[in-house]
Parts: C-alpha cells; sequence; structure tokens
C-alpha cells in the first residue's frame, strides 16, 4: 500500500486549498471532488494513472500535509479491521518538488504513532525508489544522509521499487539493493505486474528481495513459480489495481486458483486505494466475489500475510490469535 496513493479527492481539494496549490486548469477532471473521482474510475494503464498520481501529490508540502494523509489512512484501515499496515512512500517525488525527506518523515511517523496508541494499529515504513528515473539518482537519494538516518534509527525498515514497471528491469537498481542488504534492510520490489515473469526472477537474483509486490504473471513460469513457494516468498497481490490498471479485465482471471493449489503465499492489498475504487476490505470483497473462496483458504491467505509481514513476532502472534478467533467463529 502506498501511503500517497492514499489521497483521496476530498482530502487533495482541501490541501490544494490550504496550500494555495492550483490544480490543472486544462483537464476537466480537476472541476470538482466529483468529477476527479469519476476520472479515476476509467484509467487506461499504469502510465495513465501515474499521471494523476503524481499530480496529486503536489498539494503535499508541509509536515501536517502528511501527516493528515497517513492519519485518514490509518483511520479508514482500522476501520476495516486492519492490525497491522506496511506502506510504502516515495521521497523522490517530494525531494523534486523541494520538499524534505525529514518533512515528509516526520508528518507520517507522528500519524503512525498516533495509530498505534488510538487504533492499536502498528506499522512500518518502506522508502520507494522510482524506477522511471534514472538508477544513479535513486542511488543518490538512498545515500542522502537524512534517508540513511531513518535507515540507522529504525524510522524506515526496508526499500522497495516502484513506478512504470515495463521499461525499467530490477537488475539496473543492484547497487542500491547491495548497499540496503548490507545495512540489513529489508527489501521488496515491483515486478511482473504489467513487467513479464523474469522481471521477478530479477528481483529474486539481482537485489535478493524477499517479497514481491504485484508478482501475479510469475504464474507464467512454472519453474520459478515453485521456486516461490521453495523460498516462501510473499506476493502482495492487488485486485483492484490490477482489474482498473488493465492487468485483468476481471479479477476472475487472476491466477488465485493456480497460487493456492500450488502453495504460493500471497497476501491482499488496497496499493493505491484512493485512485482504484476500494481499501482493504473493498479488495478482500472483491475477491470473493471472484473466487467464492472457503473459510479455510482465507485462513492460508491470511495466515501468509502475517508470516511475510516483517513486523515483530509478538505482533505476528497477537495477530494470529486473532484471526483464529475468526476462524472459530466460522465454524
Amino acid at each position: 500500500m502506498h501511503l500517497e496513493g492514499a489521497l483521496s479527492p476530498a482530502v487533495l481539494f482541501s490541501l490544494a486549498k490550504r496550500n494555495n496549490i492550483q490544480l490543472p486548469q486544462d483537464d476537466a477532471a480537476y472541476a470538482s471532488v466529483d468529477a476527479l473521482t469519476e476520472r479515476y474510475s476509467r484509467f487506461t494503464s499504469l502510465d495513465d494513472f501515474l499521471h494523476y498520481y503524481y499530480i496529486g501529490m503536489s498539494v503535499l508540502i508541509t509536515e501536517s500535509d502528511f501527516h493528515d494523509l497517513a492519519a485518514d489512512y490509518f483511520s479508514r484501515a482500522a476501520s476495516q479491521g486492519v492490525m497491522h499496515a506496511e506502506v510504502f512512500f516515495d521521497p523522490q517525488a517530494h525531494l523534486s518538488r523541494g520538499v524534505s525527506y525529514t518533512t515528509v518523515l516526520a508528518g507520517f511517523t507522528r500519524a503512525r504513532k498516533h495509530a498505534e496508541k488510538t487504533l492499536n494499529l502498528t506499522s512500518e515504513l518502506i522508502c520507494c525508489f522510482l524506477r522511471h528515473l534514472p538508477p544513479a539518482e535513486c542511488l543518490s537519494t538512498f545515500q542522502q544522509p537524512d534517508v540513511q538516518a531513518s535507515y540507522k534509527d529504525g524510522s524506515v525498515i526496508g526499500i522497495g521499487l516502484d513506478s512504470s514497471e515495463a521499461d525499467f528491469p530490477p537488475h539496473l537498481f543492484k547497487d542500491i539493493y547491495d548497499q540496503a542488504g548490507a545495512l540489513g534492510l529489508k527489501r521488496t520490489a515491483h515486478a511482473a505486474e504489467e513487467g513479464p515473469a523474469s522481471f521477478a526472477q530479477s528481483a529474486l537474483d539481482d537485489l535478493h528481495v524477499t517479497r514481491i509486490d504485484h508478482g501475479m504473471r510469475i504464474v507464467e513460469d512454472s519453474a520459478l513459480m515453485a521456486r516461490v513457494v521453495k523460498e516462501k516468498i510473499l506476493l502482495t497481490l492487488c485486485p483492484l489495481s490490477n482489474k482498473c490498471l488493465g492487468g485483468v479485465k476481471e479479477i476472475s482471471e487472476l491466477p488465485v486458483r493456480e497460487f493456492l493449489s500450488q502453495g504460493v503465499r500471497f497476501s491482499v492489498n488496497s496499493d493505491d486505494p484512493a485512485y482504484f475504487g476500494g481499501y482493504i476490505l473493498e479488495n478482500y470483497c472483491a475477491l470473493q466475489e471472484a473466487f467464492d473462496l472457503s473459510v479455510r483458504e482465507w485462513e492460508t491467505v491470511v495466515s501468509s500475510g502475517i508470516e511475510g509481514s516483517w513486523c515483530s513476532e509478538d505482533r505476528k502472534k497477537e495477530m494470529r490469535t486473532k484471526l483464529a478467533e475468526v476462524v472459530k467463529q466460522q465454524e
């Protein structure tokens, strides 16, 4: 889940007004909250979505903006039963606008602490790098002193790789991931979403990830799928996102049955919920409507998410206990 992807049209317009940001006048989508919401319902591709995604970020300026964005997400997530969230953020998209890393991090961190205290929702931050930008620029961002400091003090526990996938294979970012590994950071990457299954292979071989975000196209490579099972790699499937961006025409086309039958671990996620028509519960419901999963199958899916998460063992125990209680209620 990308925190910037939780920027709802209502919050976007509110922050634009607060910060005196002029939204595009030549795009009818920005005429109103309703018009923008409607436009979000008909993305034609990942790049079409990203165009609006990066415009949306322009309203995020102050620490309070980032706090309010994250707080809105955590409140929605908690209302749908989320106990733990591991969330991405894109520092390069803010640094390029003159917004400091410390501003972004301070806002998100304040919201995370408040959510844990008041909502019993724990979270971890994952710093993502934009793969459509030159790898050298990504590496330079990774090496910035304030970015490095956030890794060393545990404010950020891992790195990821997002943005346009097709023309930017994972191996281009090997240097960043090698250095991240040396620091003991967790590593994941978007792969095999719009790119081929071989990108997931590269993410494993070149970046040494322990999770793959999306990863739905690994089903096209049986040997790779077997490896993912053997190495207990978690895929973070995002059903509504895949449909909205044209990865599949219908959610029923996702390889959910193949993954379950072969033992591929996957969790269900909301990706960019403000843009794709639903938060976590809507993604769960969409999957249920498409596949009519049994209680035991859902138990497997949720267990995979718990075991593949990067939270503490104590927090995992709490989530396992909660899952067992829910399953027992269905028996």
